[in-house]
């Protein structure tokens, strides 16, 4: 069964295995089950009304992130190695955060998305999750034939350290003890996608579910229905002016990192809120989660949550690596090198 955490598909059987699936399984990974996660995929905290709430394992009545929710308490637990998850806005890098876990959201379409449900396709990546960044890194050599970046020392990556201020006391301590590993780092005001960009993924959103929300919305749970409610209300004109925002951003997102190889900033601006913290479902926590993570979703960039330490409540806290599309080998070797720093600080 593959339900994408929704009722209408409790006992739907695909006609074909994804791509990216495929492609590990003929790697020699063997699928060990799948798990739970938000509704629809679209949802930051997997509270999944039809299947449950998926829980922390590092941090106990705290949300375990999502959509990709299950992913990260299976691999926190050690009941898997590895996992595939999808990532719209932070879909696997905010679970990883919040359970102290790894995940990698790649450059946009450097891993196969073909078989798999999507919700704003032009923001939608598919992306390892691990224990370590080495596991992340091993998956892409099936998933899209990523070489390994050889990198020697921290010394040779220029790095831009941004909204570590935004974040809570903490976990910015966390991140800019862990940022101060690359000698080479120096501070940067990294620009914020324009409100407007929002009305691209909505409409995306809008057009995958207009049909089956027309034929089954009362079987959807209560926030992804209003989530998907909103979207239907996209205007033409606002989805265009959100395409010219876009524009603008990947402008001036390339402008700020003027020369650097990459950027580290907190994955999460929190740690993992406490269940119920966004009832129903994710509605009061979603725009904090995805502060941080959605702007490389918009830009296409690749994008790397690794945990860094304890913070507020004793729960995980994460920093995120990213560069320019097209730089993933890079991202995950530098984050390699760090994952080993944190480990032995």
């Amino acid at each position: 069964m593959t339900t994408y955490g929704s009722a209408i598909f409790a006992d739907h059987v695909p006609r074909m295995t994804a791509a990216a699936v495929t492609a590990l399984e003929a790697a020699g990974y063997v699928t060990v089950g799948k798990t739970n996660l938000h509704e629809f995929a679209y949802g930051t905290t997997s509270e999944n009304p039809h299947f449950g709430t998926v829980p922390n394992p590092r941090a106990p009545g705290r949300v375990a992130g999502g959509s990709s929710g299950g992913n990260a308490a299976a691999l926190a637990l050690g009941e898997a190695d590895a996992a595939l998850g999808t990532d719209s806005g932070g879909s696997v890098r905010i679970p990883a955060a919040c359970c102290g876990t790894v995940g990698f959201k790649p450059s946009f379409g450097l891993v196969s998305l073909d078989g798999c449900f999507p919700l704003a396709p032009s923001f939608d990546h598919a992306g390892p999750m691990a224990r370590s960044v080495d596991a992340c890194t091993a998956m892409l050599a099936p998933l899209a034939g990523l070489r390994r970046h050889e990198l020697g020392a921290l010394e040779e990556v220029a790095a831009g350290l941004a909204w570590c201020e935004l974040a809570d006391p903490l976990v910015l301590a966390r991140v800019e003890e862990a940022a101060r590993c690359f000698p080479r780092l120096r501070r940067i005001e990294l620009p914020f996608p324009d409100p407007e960009v929002g009305f691209v993924f909505m409409r995306e959103v809008a057009d995958v579910h207009r049909e089956l929300f027309a034929q089954s919305g009362e079987s959807y749970g209560e926030d992804v229905r209003i989530k998907i409610e909103r979207c239907l209300r996209v205007t033409d004109s606002q989805f265009a002016a959100g395409e010219r925002a876009r524009e603008r951003y990947r402008e001036q997102a390339d402008a700020a990192l003027d020369g650097l190889d990459l950027v580290v900033t907190p994955t999460l601006p929190c740690v993992a809120p406490l269940v119920g913290a966004g009832a129903p479902g994710d509605l009061e926590v979603r725009e904090t989660l995805i502060r941080f993570t959605l702007p490389f979703n918009a830009l296409g960039w690749p994008a790397l949550a690794l945990p860094c330490g304890a913070a507020e409540h004793g729960a995980p806290a994460s920093l995120q690596l990213a560069a320019p599309q097209g730089r993933d080998a890079l991202v995950l070797a530098a984050g390699a090198l760090l994952e080993r720093h944190i480990r032995t600080a």
